[in-house]
């Protein structure tokens, strides 16, 4: 019997047809998404109304009856924002008291930091090593040279005129630089087989995760000059920056315990099959993958040292939270809406950073190929 006579062979592919209607689309995103449920449905239109009810007013306090521009309180009276307060004020904002005229080399140091960090940040740019030696240890000279004068024949500017959104950056940036490193140490140190060193680093990381942080920048601020020798010293914003370092290292240590717990026992082994010293494993095989692991945790944790850095302010350290409580006492300036205004503001600017923080630990992540199924 010929095969003609019982089939059709299409001699030509069919033409792509177009999906179903219900299945793509805006509809469909909204029916699967939104209204996939009744549960989902009632809680998609409450959700809807609170945003009616509170975004509106919002939006027309923000910009539509905001006061952008003027030189006192008199254009700040009609209820809305007064953004008119933050330009007036944004240079005591950004830099503090430090002096107009030296004002450049917070942003020269600013630029140097920048052009570090953004080659150091980019996976595919080489000299990750030349990097790393020159932000941690060329940049910290010339930054302290530059901002505080000494050594290179510029006018000294103690740091008692400091402030602004500059300290609170000097501050983060010194707490990540520190804790990070150290953090490692006490993981390594809690997890060794040696009891001395582990008793050592568990109570060191016990005791400062069982203290406060205020606590902790009062000690140093109020007790910590008692016991010095007469006549001794001790920057109280250094003071500052290493309590908070000191502080987050605890934490930072129980986040990369965790990491080193996670990592599987045969990458141990094998390193130690391979002949490499406890050094070599640590720093080739096993460390990688820790760090690797928790880098959610990590991030999470520079992001709450970020924001602490505004505690620094309870001991005299005008800080940005700080810069802008104290610009708000300015009787030139006095209205209900300039203080909200100064808050929304300082919320604005550690919402920008630390959401940067956050983007960049997701593509890094997504880089090593973490967590992709969690997205």
């Amino acid at each position: 019997m010929a095969l003609g006579d019982h089939a059709f062979v299409r001699r030509a592919p069919v033409a792509p047809r177009p999906p179903p209607r219900g299945v793509v689309g805006p509809l469909a995103w909204l029916r699967n998404n939104l209204f996939s449920s009744p549960a989902n449905t009632a809680t998609t239109i409450l959700i809807a109304l609170f945003l009616a009810w509170t975004v509106p007013p919002l939006i027309r306090w923000l910009f539509i009856d905001a006061a952008w521009t003027g030189d006192d309180r008199s254009v700040c009276l009609d209820g809305g924002a007064c953004w008119a307060f933050i330009g007036a004020k944004i240079n005591l904002i950004l830099y503090g008291q430090y002096p107009p005229d030296e004002r450049w080399r917070i942003v020269l140091v600013a630029a140097l930091f920048v052009a570090g960090l953004v080659p150091l940040a980019i996976p595919r740019v080489p000299g990750k090593r030349w990097n790393v030696v020159y932000l941690l240890v060329v940049f910290p000279v010339i930054a302290f040279m530059l901002l505080t004068g000494i050594g290179i024949g510029l006018d000294k500017v103690p740091t008692d005129r400091w402030g602004g959104l500059f300290v609170t950056l000097v501050a983060a940036v010194m707490g990540i630089v520190i804790s990070l490193p150290l953090g490692i140490l006490l993981a390594l140190g809690r997890r060794s087989k040696l009891p001395v060193v582990r008793w050592l680093s568990t109570a060191f990381i016990e005791f400062w995760r069982g203290v406060p942080l205020v606590a902790v920048l009062f000690m140093a601020s109020v007790m910590l000059p008692i016991f010095l020798p007469p006549g001794v010293t001790f920057d109280k914003l250094l003071r500052a920056m290493l309590c908070i370092a000191i502080f987050y290292s605890a934490y930072m240590a129980e986040v990369v315990r965790g990491g080193l717990q996670a990592v599987p026992k045969g990458q141990y082994e094998g390193s130690m099959a391979l002949g490499l010293s406890w050094f070599q494993q640590m720093r080739l095989v096993v460390m990688p993958q820790a760090l690797t692991v928790v880098i959610p945790g990590i991030v999470n944790t520079f992001i709450a040292l970020f924001k602490d850095t505004s505690l620094i302010m309870v001991i005299g350290l005008f800080d940005l939270l700080g810069m802008l409580k104290s610009a708000t006492n300015d009787s030139d300036w006095a209205s209900p809406s300039v203080p909200a205004t100064a808050y929304v503001f300082a919320g604005i600017i550690y919402w920008v950073f630390c959401f940067g923080l956050s983007r960049y630990s997701v593509f890094i992540e997504r880089r090593l190929s973490r967590g992709k199924l969690h997205r």
